[in-house]
């Protein structure tokens, strides 16, 4: 059985990493990245989010890839060397490989130790697949380490699934989708396989980002518990509630953090205040229509583009050819 290979090029630095969310906290409208919600805790949360009956994302994405699994196998190339971005636990690239005949597998991640175990089980199930994990924060920008090999007459399939590009502005996503195509090498055939939330009615939205139970508020809400450990502050999670709305200008859903009281929040070296209803901005959710984001795939430089639809069209999943 052949033995993943371990790249690691993201190194937690505590003071850059303190800087980013204090510049964020003190902007007049607060705000932090929504990659700091996906602690242990959160990741967990976040399963348990894809379960409920009001938040059908994973859902979606599963029926369109079930459906037209055929269709895809068509179009994509095989033998492919998959570059998984976000991979998390692998699982949505390891329910793949095999249908697609892929000829290699790089799974991308902020943590290498948290994809030790997951690239381990994977390579047991797929025991003659070469594979990779990079240790890596892709967020503000990607660039694939030499040290992987990759072979430049392979043909790369670029997969980025469950609609993370919906935390990126349109702006952010343009110039993010441009490094990918470049990420995507010279080889024919090569081109990015992409989960899209679709647009729909505004209600729906706001409750699938505020769930009944509560789940959602709980994944908001613990993400300054893991703030007060990167960065020494005290917030209270019982001074804030969790909002969710829908800003039909944008095309997004927007989760905040809002104080129910006037409070002051204190860090070493600073501290902020926050009158009652102010908010901080946790995450953007922008949700798009078919056109739009094809548009968009080709602004970036991809050639041409075809997609997948669960049947009731909610969910899309976009084929890229670079």
């Amino acid at each position: 059985m052949t033995t993943p290979q371990f790249i690691q090029l993201y190194q937690h630095n505590a003071a850059a990493v303190a800087q980013e969310l204090l510049q964020g906290l003190s902007a007049p409208q607060a705000f932090t990245s929504p990659k700091y919600l996906y602690d242990a805790l959160g990741s967990r949360l976040f399963e348990a989010i894809t379960e409920l009956p009001e938040y059908d994302v994973t859902r979606n994405e599963a029926q369109a890839m079930a459906l037209h699994t055929p269709a895809m196998i068509a179009r994509l190339p095989s033998g492919a060397c998959w570059i998984d971005l976000g991979a998390g636990n692998c699982e949505k690239a390891g329910r793949l490989l095999g249908a697609f005949s892929a000829g290699r597998y790089v799974a991308v991640d902020i943590s290498v130790d948290f994809l030790r175990h997951a690239l381990s089980c994977l390579q047991r199930q797929y025991p003659d697949l070469p594979m990779a994990g990079v240790g890596l924060d892709f967020s503000s920008g990607l660039s694939l380490p030499p040290a992987l090999g990759l072979d430049p007459a392979q043909p790369r399939v670029l997969f980025y699934p469950g609609s993370s590009i919906g935390n990126f502005t349109p702006n952010e996503s343009l110039v993010f989708l441009r490094q990918l195509h470049t990420c995507c090498g010279t080889a024919p055939g090569s081109g990015l396989f992409i989960g899209v939330d679709l647009l729909k009615d505004p209600a729906e939205l706001e409750a699938a980002y505020d769930d009944a139970l509560g789940v959602t508020a709980a994944f908001d809400l613990k993400l300054f518990l893991h703030i007060n450990r990167l960065v020494g502050s005290d917030f209270s999670v019982r001074d804030l509630q969790h909002l969710s709305r829908f800003n039909p200008v944008q095309s997004r859903v927007e989760m905040h953090l809002q104080a129910r009281q006037t409070l002051t929040v204190r860090w070493p070296g600073g501290e902020r205040a926050f009158a009652a209803g102010e908010t901080i901005h946790t995450e953007n959710a922008y949700k798009w229509r078919v056109p739009d984001f094809g548009a968009l795939l080709r602004q970036a430089g991809f050639a041409s583009t075809e997609f997948w639809t669960n049947p009731a069209e909610r969910f899309a999943v976009f084929w890229a050819q670079a």
